[in-house]
């Protein structure tokens, strides 16, 4: 195992780091971290946990701020602030905020396309379709083919090896 940390260190140093692809890998662990995060909060919520966290998620006239706001609001924060202000020291920070944007924001696609809360009807699928393909294709695009053929190397040899 430690040789396949080593050969997959490798491929990352150099197809992403040496590439100046660090800030959107950071990107995508953010988001990916972020969905499950709020996967599980929203699925303990719906179970009756964090009720002292939690209260008021929805208030008696009915309203309810869906997660989407926020992501939105730190999209178009860490889009400014990426485009207009920022130095590239502050990159990583931004990345991490703006990965958690997105993932708050896609977690709730399925609102978008019906225009009413689907999140835990069947159409609330929809949101994680679209997370699994934003994922996939950012990892893809992001890591690049020579990353993943490296990774899929290393794993090969850890199963050549048992």
């Amino acid at each position: 195992m430690e040789q396949f940390a080593r050969d997959v260190a490798a491929a990352y140093d150099r197809h992403v780091v040496a590439e100046g692809k660090a800030a959107q890998t950071v990107i995508l662990v953010a988001f990916l971290a972020t969905f499950v995060a709020v996967r599980a909060i929203t699925h303990a919520i719906r179970a009756g946990r964090f009720r002292r966290v939690f209260r008021n998620v929805v208030t008696p006239g009915g309203f309810h701020l869906h997660h989407l706001v926020p992501g939105i609001i730190i999209l178009l924060a860490t889009g400014y602030v990426g485009i207009g202000v920022a130095p590239a020291t502050g990159r990583p920070w931004l990345a991490a905020l703006f990965g958690v944007g997105a993932a708050l924001t896609l977690d709730e696609f399925a609102l978008w396309l019906n225009l009413k809360d689907v999140y835990w009807a069947k159409q609330g699928r929809d949101s994680i379709d679209a997370v699994v393909v934003a994922a996939t294709l950012s990892a893809l695009v992001i890591l690049g083919w020579d990353f993943w053929a490296d990774f899929g190397r290393a794993v090969g040899d850890v199963f050549g090896r048992l």
